[in-house]
């Protein structure tokens, strides 16, 4: 059991990132779909850096550069010239997964030494002290990441704009908010956190790269905003749990769960959807948080 909790800690890390920062920007009142191809671009970007340097502190910074990169052609084409958002992330996905294909080539089948988690003598040996106290710095940085984003949209300023710019931005540029600029810096958060989720993936998850190694976790990250309607500590117990059903189809049959392994591979997705629907089924509860300018432009002179 031990083990399959340390497993749940470490696959629920990408959704962490990835999650926290599509709900940033989605709190502005974009709407990203592209946090697949963000998340790809920072795997290959991490892991490039970390084989060529053996260094996985700067593998990770250019895995987070890479993801911001992205997130920067998406506010130029959809929150400056104001392109379809919904298309414009499609499209993003769709380059990231072309291009991380590309630039990964030379590495395929290559591995990396990943970055070592913490060690308390007599207290990360083993039991719950390891469990809780000896994983690695990424799995804590994206815990106090979601606590942050937490306390910035209920307890500052600036969250009160973000949330404001995410409700009316006609509202808010009429206060002297600058809906365009809040905006920016949400999807850069948003880009750059999905690249920290990437990074995970190809450096401390794997650690390897292989084409496609996101297997649709950005996908399930925009999921579970939803499912956790648009609340940071609500994201934390969905990506756990997503988590949990994903590590199924590994620890399933050694636990006497007599399924093809191929239905518990699909657990995970199947679960995703049973939870979008009975939310959909009391649309008041996702309309109590869901930003009310969600995927609409905004222009300065209307």
């Amino acid at each position: 059991m031990e083990a399959f909790i340390a497993s749940v800690i470490i696959a629920a890390t990408p959704f962490l990132f990835a999650g926290i920062g599509e709900l940033v920007a989605e709190r502005s009142g974009v709407l990203n779909l592209g946090v697949e191809g963000m998340m790809l671009v920072g795997a290959v970007a991490a892991f490039a850096v970390t084989f060529s340097t053996g260094n996985p502190w700067l593998g990770i910074l250019a895995g987070a550069a890479a993801g911001a990169a992205m997130a920067l052609v998406f506010v130029i084409v959809s929150v400056v010239l104001l392109a379809n958002q919904a298309a414009t992330g499609l499209a993003l996905t769709i380059f990231g997964i072309g291009v991380s294909g590309l630039a990964g080539q030379p590495f395929v089948g290559q591995t990396v030494a990943p970055p070592t988690g913490l060690a308390l003598p007599g207290v990360t040996d083993g039991g719950i002290g390891a469990l809780v106290f000896g994983q690695d710095p990424l799995v804590y940085l994206a815990l106090a990441l979601c606590g942050a984003v937490w306390f910035l949209l209920m307890r500052t300023r600036a969250g009160l704009a973000l949330r404001a710019v995410g409700d009316s931005p006609e509202a808010a540029h009429a206060l002297g908010l600058s809906v365009i600029g809040v905006r920016a810096l949400a999807v850069l958060f948003g880009g750059a956190s999905a690249g920290l989720g990437g990074a995970y993936l190809s450096l401390v998850y794997t650690p390897m790269w292989g084409e496609n190694m996101t297997a649709g976790r950005g996908w399930i990250a925009v999921a579970l905003v939803v499912f956790a309607t648009w609340k940071p500590g609500r994201l934390m117990v969905g990506a756990y749990l997503f988590a949990a059903f994903t590590q199924l189809q590994f620890y399933g049959q050694d636990w006497g769960i007599a399924v093809p392994s191929q239905f518990l591979a699909m657990v995970p997705y199947v679960a995703t959807v049973i939870a979008l629907v009975l939310i959909s089924r009391n649309p008041a509860v996702a309309r109590a948080n869901q930003p009310a300018a969600i995927g609409r432009s905004f222009r300065a002179d209307r």
